[in-house]
């Protein structure tokens, strides 16, 4: 993995999603979007979260334990969430657009339309702005707007309900799974 490949990459969809689903799209890159995207995020999402948990602690093994428990919780939570994204987002595709095949371009729209998941994931272990981290997740409403118009092509009259629809799956899906995860950790504890 190229990590300043996945780091210009990141920018790209951030500081111009439009041009960036553009120039993904010409690219067509369906099979290497997890190896070379999504699972290094996550990575990077769990170690930020197993350091960001020794911030301002003493180093005792209950932290220890905690760290590696929270970093376990965010790496299951969004890898997890990516999947179940994917399924979700395909069967409402499927279900409004019966006649196109969109699976493998599902793919690779929620693996970028998580980048500002995975952002904000790796700041917010790391930094202590939780709540500002926590609205700045809107700005993925405007990355799925992007590429449900640039990327999916979706007809006209369907981009605005499937990017809303689309945005809350995108961020919703990661979450419930890190709270039935978390539940499930302290419940079998």
């Amino acid at each position: 993995m190229n990590y300043k490949d996945l780091l210009s990459r990141t920018l790209f969809i951030l500081s111009s999603p439009a041009r960036a689903w553009e120039q993904i799209s010409s690219e067509g890159e369906s099979k290497s979007v997890l190896p070379n995207f999504v699972y290094p995020m996550i990575g990077l999402c769990a170690v930020s979260e197993f350091i960001g948990t020794f911030f301002g602690k003493e180093f005792i093994p209950d932290v220890f334990q905690v760290a590696l428990s929270n970093c376990c919780a965010v790496a299951v939570a969004l890898f997890g969430g990516f999947f179940l994204s994917v399924y979700l987002l395909d069967r409402i595709l499927q279900k409004w657009f019966p006649d196109v095949v969109l699976k493998d371009k599902v793919t690779v729209f929620v693996a970028y339309s998580m980048t500002v998941k995975f952002v904000l994931d790796i700041l917010s272990s790391l930094l202590s702005l939780k709540l500002l981290l926590i609205i700045l997740q809107i700005y993925t409403l405007f990355v799925v707007f992007e590429g449900t118009r640039g990327f999916l092509r979706l007809r006209e009259d369907k981009v605005t309900l499937f990017t809303l629809l689309a945005t809350v799956v995108i961020l919703l899906c990661p979450t419930f799974i890190e709270i039935v995860f978390n539940v499930l950790s302290a419940t079998l504890r």
